[in-house]
């Protein structure tokens, strides 16, 4: 443990300045390549000689740069070392440095990259889930009451579930499942008879046997119903059983809510019955004498809705479908508003729409209470039990991704002090040129001709390259001179901070933007940034009471081009580039330069993909303890999926491996091109990698 306690962290309360927008790259000019003209005069901002002197730069600048107050929601922040620090618990005064973690989980033999989990994270969003309803109902005069369930197919792990659990148990928080494997991990986890299970999905005889069998147990699971040839399936195996039937019904409802997750609603949705098929549904249990079979309607129109105004559409319209089948005489007591409740990803304040959600979890709460109410009022029913499955909300903020930067390329150019070859070529002399022309540039306008002139000066020197009329070495000067041209000109733009830049001088920070190599996968770790292009706000875990003076783009280490993150949380939201230290730099010399993700705590950790075949990340599970010296104590280490497990997933097995790789030996042995020692050293080698992780070995290099 640390001796030492963490300084008071500086915590965000609303969204920093960010970059411009970035634009495409910049195109090449029709006019041919000039040496340095006098000014031209059109009507932009002049460009300085020289930048305006920097503000002193303080942690809790870090936590604007990376806009921290927008999606951090209090709970993370940057203390007087420059750490990024978490807050799990708003009641407790306590908070955890995360790089002392990762130092001290390291130091004890796990390898990154590694999720770092905020365990109290998970109990502070399920207390607040709930305190919001109890206040929504309150307020509201609402006569139902509200039990949250968590859907597991978020996050599965046994030890979030676990979490979960134990910390909904004064709620009476339940679970949803929706397969065989999450039914059969679920049902043994329900601590009561009142504990209220739900089960989505399609399902076979086995499952809805098995779920009548905890129904005559005393367990309140329900099936929801997706199909009508299912529901027939269910009252047969009731009856044959003797039992009543309890089962839910999910109704596809017109309603839709904007985003990826449109498909979850509306009339085409993959699940649910349709309006008619619930009227006869209806029809048929009450002329069979179950008006009590039917205890939950559902719907679900997405899991990250953004706008809570579509959340109170649908939420209405299902509550006409709850009002109109009371009146028919069917006996439903509870109403599930499915999923839904938002994590603001982006780098957006409460209201601003695109990319995040516009709305708190107070709001969300109120909306539903209010709209279930108001509908229930007009059409003279007694309100329903609101149940809500809210998993990414929970779930999304416990869990930091931390790994290790390996590598950080900037484009190549010359010294300040290069001076031109007597024999260059005439185009490496025309960018030269341009070179210097740069530094004189008075206006945007004329920094934008240059930008033009080299360009085109670059694609000449390709094209004389490609044609085989100019050598490989003035061609690889010529690109040095080229982002020489294009660095400048970035700096003097940057300087100036003009209120508008021409798109092409706006690209030029992208263009110039370093590669940064990461120890890990895009495919197994972030798979929805892959998929879907969801962006992660990431953030460097120490080193913020330093400037940064870089900006990259993070590339992993699978062989794969879609292995690379290039899409930062930014207000505008359409950034491309990190600002991030020189990791080779004075401030870095020596230590570990160590990135975190931030929100992967919803579905990240299930959905990964084994491209290349990276595997599971280690974990460390932390918890507040203000007792403690260091403020936290890490309860649990988890290693990551060795070569070994993941060989086996593709049905490659150890013995079988090693015994082609001893054949070779011998066979090499005999011939005479490796001595018998050498051979044995090398099967040693060879085998010692089956518990190695997955993952490159930071400390190696």
């Amino acid at each position: 443990m640390h001796s030492h306690r963490p300084t008071r962290a500086s915590f965000p309360t609303r969204a920093g300045r960010c970059p411009r927008p970035n634009r495409p790259a910049p195109l090449a000019s029709e006019r041919p390549v000039t040496p340095p003209r006098p000014p031209l005069q059109i009507d932009a901002p002049t460009v300085s000689e020289t930048a305006p002197p920097e503000a002193a730069w303080a942690p809790a600048d870090a936590v604007g740069l990376y806009h921290m107050g927008a999606w951090g929601e209090g709970y993370f922040g940057v203390n007087d070392a420059g750490h990024v620090v978490c807050r799990p618990d708003p009641r407790r005064e306590g908070e955890i440095d995360l790089a002392a973690v990762v130092d001290e989980v390291v130091a004890g033999g796990l390898r990154l990259p590694a999720v770092v989990r905020f365990q109290d994270l998970l109990d502070t969003r399920v207390r607040q889930l709930n305190e919001a309803f109890q206040a929504a109902i309150a307020e509201a005069g609402y006569g139902g009451a509200y039990t949250g369930v968590y859907p597991v197919k978020v996050n599965q792990l046994r030890e979030v579930v676990d979490e979960i659990v134990e910390a909904g148990r004064p709620y009476g928080f339940g679970l949803e499942c929706g397969s065989k494997t999450e039914l059969v991990a679920t049902l043994p986890r329900l601590e009561s008879d009142d504990t209220l299970c739900l089960v989505n999905g399609y399902k076979d005889a086995a499952m809805l046997g098995l779920i009548l069998t905890f129904q005559r147990l005393g367990r309140r699971v329900l099936p929801i119903v997706e199909k009508t040839a299912e529901l027939d399936q269910f009252l047969a195996l009731a009856e044959a059983a003797g039992q009543p039937a309890r089962f839910g019904l999910r109704v596809k409802l017109s309603a839709v809510a904007p985003g990826p997750w449109t498909k979850s609603g509306g009339t085409l949705s993959k699940f649910g019955v349709s309006l008619p098929e619930v009227v006869d549904v209806a029809d048929r249990l009450l002329a069979t004498g179950r008006a009590d079979a039917l205890r939950l309607l559902h719907f679900h129109v997405g899991s990250q809705i953004g706008d809570v105004g579509a959340l109170k559409t649908a939420v209405r319209e299902i509550t006409r479908v709850y009002a109109h089948l009371t009146k028919r005489g069917l006996e439903i007591p509870y109403l599930d508003v499915g999923g839904g409740l938002g994590v603001n990803y982006e780098a957006l304040p409460l209201g601003a729409g695109r990319g995040g959600v516009d709305y708190s979890m107070q709001e969300y709460a109120n909306a539903i209470v209010y709209a279930v109410g108001e509908v229930c009022e007009a059409e003279g029913v007694a309100p329903p039990h609101l149940v809500s499955e809210n998993g990414r909300a929970v779930t999304a903020h416990h869990s930091v991704l931390v790994v290790d930067a390996l590598e950080q390329t900037e484009k190549p150019g010359v010294a300040d002090d290069f001076a031109l070859p007597a024999d260059a070529h005439p185009v490496v002399r025309d960018l030269d040129a341009l070179r210097a022309s740069a530094g004189g540039a008075v206006g945007l306008g004329e920094l934008l001709e240059v930008v033009h002139d080299a360009t085109e000066a670059r694609e000449k020197a390709e094209a004389l390259f490609q044609y085989g009329y100019l050598d490989i070495g003035p061609m690889a000067l010529a690109e040095r001179l080229y982002w020489t041209v294009c660095r400048a000109v970035h700096a003097r733009v940057e300087a100036a901070d003009p209120d508008w830049t021409p798109p092409e001088l706006e690209a030029l920070g992208d263009a110039l933007a370093d590669q940064v190599l990461c120890d890990f996968s895009v495919f197994q770790s972030l798979m929805d940034h892959w998929a879907l292009g969801q962006r992660f706000p990431i953030v460097p875990i120490a080193r913020l009471d330093e400037r940064p003076t870089r900006r990259a783009r993070l590339v992993d280490i699978t062989c794969d081009s879609d292995g690379e993150v290039a899409r930062f949380v930014s207000p505008e939201g359409d950034k491309h580039a990190l600002e991030v230290h020189d990791i080779g730099g004075e401030g870095g010399a020596g230590r570990p330069y160590r990135l975190g993700v931030f929100l992967v705590g919803a579905y990240q950790d299930i959905l990964g993909d084994a491209h290349n075949l990276f595997g599971g990340v280690a974990e460390a599970h932390v918890y507040l303890d203000e007792t403690e010296p260091s403020g936290y104590y890490v309860e649990e280490t988890l290693p990551g999926t060795t070569v070994e497990q993941m060989l086996a997933r593709v049905q490659y097995f150890p013995s079988e491996l090693q015994t082609r790789v001893q054949a070779l030996l011998r066979e090499k042995t005999k011939g005479g091109v490796v001595r018998p020692k050498q051979a044995q050293a090398i099967l040693a080698d060879y085998r010692a990698l089956f518990d190695a992780s997955t993952y490159l070995d930071a400390s190696d290099g």
